[in-house]
């Protein structure tokens, strides 16, 4: 009888969430041939993609390994304005809510959901990120637009996106989804974890914590041996990055286990002298690249380490997470501006929990960038601010 039940119960619930699903204005099960006209396209650099319709759930693949740059996008996008009530959609309080139920081939990354019409010029409006935080699971995202334009007679379309992910062959599985217009003071709550892009502007002022990098670092793939703690120009020991050096940062988060992470966190830069070349018409090949450091070894020390002990032996794309958290452009004027970088609130809380190792920096193309080490100039020091939830008043803002 229990037995029976729970089986009953079970096929209810299943109901439930399948209806959930169809009652939507435009919705793809991805059962057989989808008639949506799903399609897909790459740019920026030279990965290739293709869409494979099975098992009840499109797959996206996507082989990063002809773009040596890692700069690549790959979408997978179909129009959905046939299905959507546009006159409503143009009233005033009315938006569009998409969901999808998606599975990563790799993790941690982040995807994007994206809607525009044949007038969008703003590419990065109405579009959102997604912290993916583990591979080979199920998970449900959505996102509901804010001053969505659009009118009878639009077409609007809507996709998923992959965006410098790496350069090995990588996939996307998408099990269903789904697009309403809604009213947005009556919407279910979104899913998942949102990443806003473009990153928010952040300072100092905005944040309760504050720590410096515990230990801050250069290694050099040419000289894999060789410990660079002696690094100077002149007596000023500097932070240097460019094609063959990375710089590595890490923090002692240690009074911070067991917090979580509120928001943007922020990372503070103090640029001391860049050279670049320009006129080259490369795409972001002016561009330096932060990424977390996921392996190698956690307890390295500036004195010590070497591009050998800090991977362990391991490749590279194994230690580093290949998707960037930001890329920067250096500012005019190295030496007399501070960069401060919006870290987006899963970084933070991985590296709270210890998944995350710290920082790394290296640039996309021929760049040559230093930044105060914080030795001989404590103020100029890489630093981390963040938030936390249950702020205790003996742990504020840390300026040592």
């Amino acid at each position: 009888m229990i037995r029976c039940k729970i089986q009953i119960l079970f096929i209810l619930v299943f109901l439930f969430f399948l209806t959930s699903i169809t009652s939507a204005q435009f919705v793809e099960l991805f059962e057989g041939d989808p008639a949506s006209g799903w399609q897909t396209r790459t740019g920026d650099g030279g990965a290739k993609s293709e869409i494979h319709f099975r098992d009840g759930y499109g797959r996206i693949i996507v082989d990063g390994t002809g773009d040596d740059r890692n700069v690549w996008w790959a979408i997978m996008e179909t129009t959905v304005s046939g299905d959507l009530d546009l006159e409503l959609l143009a009233r005033s309080g009315y938006e569009l809510r998409v969901e999808a139920r998606i599975r990563s081939s790799h993790a941690p990354r982040r995807i994007n959901l994206h809607f525009n019409t044949q007038r969008t010029t703003d590419f990065h409006s109405h579009l959102m990120e997604f912290d993916i935080p583990d591979a080979g699971n199920w998970h449900t995202i959505s996102m509901t637009t804010d001053g969505f334009d659009g009118r009878p007679g639009d077409t609007v379309n809507s996709h998923i996106a992959l965006m410098d992910w790496g350069r090995q062959i990588y996939h996307l599985d998408v099990d269903y989804f789904k697009v309403d217009v809604v009213n947005k003071e009556e919407a279910d709550p979104d899913l998942g974890e949102q990443v806003v892009y473009p990153p928010p502007t952040v300072r100092p002022d905005n944040f309760t914590y504050s720590e410096p990098a515990f230990q801050a670092a250069m290694i050099d793939r040419r000289y894999p041996g060789v410990t660079l703690s002696g690094w100077r120009d002149g007596d000023r020991t500097v932070l240097t990055t460019d094609d063959t050096k990375t710089i590595i940062l890490r923090w002692d988060l240690e009074p911070y286990q067991d917090r979580t992470a509120v928001d943007y966190g922020m990372l503070e830069l103090h640029p001391y002298a860049y050279y670049q070349a320009t006129g080259t018409g490369l795409h972001e090949f002016d561009q330096v690249r932060l990424v977390e450091i996921l392996d190698g070894d956690p307890e390295w020390i500036r004195e010590e380490v070497t591009w050998k002990s800090f991977t362990l032996g391991r490749c590279i794309d194994e230690v580093l997470n290949t998707q960037m958290i930001v890329d920067i452009d250096m500012p005019e004027q190295a030496g007399e501006e501070v960069i401060r970088l919006a870290i987006p609130r899963p970084v933070i809380q991985r590296m709270l929990d210890g998944r995350t190792q710290g920082i790394a920096i290296y640039p996309l193309g021929a760049l040559h960038a230093s930044f105060y080490s914080g030795i001989q100039d404590p103020q100029k020091e890489p630093r981390l601010y963040m938030n936390l939830l249950n702020n205790s008043p003996n742990n504020q803002l840390n300026t040592r």
